[in-house]
């Protein structure tokens, strides 16, 4: 299973938070899963930080080796189709990572229920 995980479900799952789904869990832990996590996480997780909004580890990129995470670099085929996407949803992190999983055909682990309106796969985070 290819995942591309939303910016909550990367946190929920490095710190180990309840709050992640079972499914999205297992789904995860899979050794046969490949698990991305974009660019566009990252950024807005040092935005968040910086602006003292979050808490998150400052090891990030050693982060994705330990848990065997691919990063997933933003491309300019993702940012097009995340501009031309429909305003399902304003937040620009929400729109990229559609878009990734749109062009990379991931399934996207989420909580958020406006990212369905997309027709994208997903699994409940």
């Amino acid at each position: 299973m290819r995942l591309l995980l939303d910016t909550h479900a990367l946190l929920w799952w490095l710190s180990d938070d309840g709050s992640l789904t079972q499914a999205a869990r297992a789904a995860i832990a899979r050794p046969e899963s490949d698990v991305a996590v974009s660019a566009a996480s990252a950024w807005e997780i040092s935005i968040k930080c910086a602006l003292g909004k979050l808490s998150a580890p400052s090891d990030l990129e050693a982060q994705l080796v330990r848990h065997r995470f691919s990063p997933l670099p933003i491309s300019v085929a993702h940012a097009v189709m995340a501009g031309a996407l429909p305003r399902h949803h304003d937040d620009p992190f929400d729109r990229m990572l559609v878009a990734q999983a749109r062009i990379e055909g991931l399934t996207l682990v989420t909580r958020d229920p406006r990212i369905g309106l997309y027709g994208v796969p997903t699994i409940p985070a």
